[in-house]
């Protein structure tokens, strides 16, 4: 009854209060004892505290660092790969967020996110249960955290940059600091 409950939800990622909601429960021994029982039985992995997916639709690892620190989306070397831009795999999922920079690992999976100003959260699209930069924003993102020096220049020799659109790139320009802005226009007329 209540796996029939969960299910016909057809979401995949629950939180403990999702799991009240659906199944009524009120009680937080109930609760807790209710969710136990929903990962012993295997229909739920637990991801962190608080925070389940349904096991028979297992989601992708962008799906999983979406779900995880919201809001957010996968950009960087996680989207530059993705769109094979960058060729060599990133060892970490990578997303931004306008939340604290954190680190996550779960299941011997590192997802990272790294923070951005909330005016520069643009420029992604939905796919497959995921939000993921669209591939000018992922190089700009990745230029802009180059002008923080959180990140190198080393990684762009490697990329393959000539399907990119420089206008497309440049046209994030506006949405930051005088002095970022001149820093990443060197960066985009240097590499693009």
């Amino acid at each position: 009854m209540q796996i029939d409950k969960i299910l016909e939800t057809k979401k995949t990622f629950f939180s403990t209060r999702d799991v009240a909601v659906v199944l009524g429960i009120k009680n937080t021994r109930t609760l807790e004892n209710t969710i136990s029982g929903l990962i012993n039985s295997g229909l739920f992995a637990q991801l962190e505290r608080g925070k389940y997916y349904l096991k028979r639709n297992a989601p992708s690892d962008f799906a999983i660092s979406s779900y995880l620190y919201n809001p957010s989306y996968i950009s960087l070397e996680s989207a530059l790969n993705y769109y094979g831009i960058l060729s060599q795999f990133p060892f970490e999922i990578t997303s931004v967020t306008a939340k604290k920079t954190c680190v996550k690992k779960i299941d011997d999976k590192i997802y990272s996110y790294s923070q951005l100003k909330k005016e520069l959260l643009t420029g992604y699209e939905s796919k497959n249960g995921f939000l993921i930069a669209c591939p000018e924003k992922a190089l700009f993102d990745y230029f802009y955290f180059i002008f923080k020096s959180l990140r190198t220049e080393n990684y762009l020799n490697e990329m393959e940059l000539s399907q990119l659109s420089k206008n497309k790139v440049a046209s994030y320009l506006p949405l930051v600091s005088v002095s970022s802005e001149s820093r990443i226009a060197m960066l985009i007329k240097k590499y693009l």
